[in-house]
């Protein structure tokens, strides 16, 4: 019989050892090897056998599959990294990718402008709980019902109403801006999508698309919510006559008759026009030189929200002594106040009754109220279309 050896290691140093032809192999490959990791694969067992985990058909005359030859094992104790034995690279990647730390919601819209439409009706309808005690404070002080100052109408309202007063109307107010909001963002988008010109290509119209698009979203959402906002002013200014939103809509249409729910529907468009133009347009403006200074297509929450505050302030400015004249031609002949005939006659009358100061009374609170409410909505909606998604991949 021959003497048959016992090799351990050979000189070759490539990781082989056999005992009695009973071979094992490990991986040493360059930075895969890890402290204390063993990477072992059945080879061949026995002499005669033929047998090879990799085989798909084991020899039937005298061939035997060596139990578990198809077992891999790896055992990896390093914190950095764990890889799986048999899983191209590819996949293992893709598996660490998704099991990144971080909720993400995803809810499938398959219909953009739905899309829109939902994104904008929750934007407005949260930006404008945020900011109702500011409202409900701007309009006392653009009428002058219970104060002249912020601080005497915020106590005058604590005093009578409580902390309910500084809320009231505000569910007609959220009624009102939800839709209004759709239709307005709906309109911008589709609108501006139409009008601006593609990569290479010329400009479709002289001027910036952003502005006309604008101009198209304030003036559809003015006329499809208009009488909701004048109730919802009534109902602020006066508490006391009416019961709610049905019955402030009854009243006015049994006392006034239905062009009532229109009044100051021409100082509302004439203070829409220029308002939504210059707010959209400062807000696209805005994106772009963001994205062109930090050289990133992406805007975060936070930037997005001070981008949008900061165009509500520009329009908010530039637009509100139209707000007040149509304010004022909103409440009407109530408590004796006088009936204003058009928009130039408001104007010419507060200014010769308060002076400039009366055309931008209750500015301060104003834009308390309009600079962070325009932010928040303008988040609100960016991080609402990228939840809802077009197709089952994105989710």
């Amino acid at each position: 019989m021959g003497k048959r050896g016992v090799q351990l290691f050979d000189d070759r140093k490539d990781g082989f050892f056999s005992i009695c032809d009973l071979g094992f192999q490990w991986n040493l490959e360059q930075n895969n090897f890890y402290p204390g990791g063993l990477f072992a694969s059945v080879g061949q067992m026995g002499m005669g056998f033929g047998v090879s985990p990799n085989s798909p058909n084991p020899r039937d005359n005298g061939g035997t599959k060596a139990p578990f030859s198809d077992l891999f094992v790896k055992y990896l104790p390093s914190q950095e990294e764990i890889r799986v034995v048999g899983v191209p690279e590819g996949e293992a990647s893709l598996k660490k990718k998704r099991k990144k730390v971080g909720l993400k919601l995803k809810i499938k819209v398959s219909n953009p402008s739905l899309r829109r439409l939902i994104s904008g009706a929750i934007a407005g309808a949260v930006s404008r709980t945020c900011v109702a005690p500011l409202e409900t404070i701007r309009t006392h002080l653009m009428v002058g019902s219970s104060g002249n100052s912020t601080t005497e109408v915020f106590h005058n309202i604590m005093q009578t109403d409580g902390w309910t007063g500084l809320f009231r109307g505000n569910l007609v107010n959220v009624i009102r801006v939800a839709p209004s909001k759709a239709i307005e963002l709906f309109a911008f988008d589709t609108v501006n999508k139409q009008l601006s010109p593609k990569p290479g290509e010329e400009p479709k119209i002289p001027i910036s698309a952003s502005l006309i698009a604008g101009a198209c979203a304030g003036v559809s959402s003015t006329l499809c919510t208009y009488p909701l906002e004048l109730v919802k002013t009534r109902l602020t200014i006066e508490k006391n006559m009416y019961d709610g939103i049905l019955d402030a809509f009854i009243k006015i249409l049994r006392k006034e008759g239905p062009a009532e729910l229109y009044r100051g529907l021409g100082p509302s468009l004439i203070g829409v026009i220029p308002y939504a133009s210059t707010n959209y347009y400062a807000y696209d403006t805005l994106r772009k030189v963001y994205r062109k200074v930090f050289k990133e297509e992406k805007i975060g929450n936070i930037e997005t929200l001070l981008i949008g505050s900061l165009a509500g302030a520009i329009s908010s400015s530039a637009t509100f002594p139209l707000e007040v004249a149509r304010k004022h031609m909103q409440v009407g002949a109530l408590n004796g106040r006088q009936v204003y005939k058009n928009v130039l006659h408001a104007l010419s009358s507060i200014l010769e009754q308060e002076g400039i100061q009366g055309l931008y009374k209750g500015l301060g609170p104003s834009c308390l109220k309009l600079v962070p409410a325009a932010g928040i909505s303008f988040m609100c909606y960016e991080a609402c279309k990228r939840i809802l998604v077009e197709k089952d991949e994105e989710a």
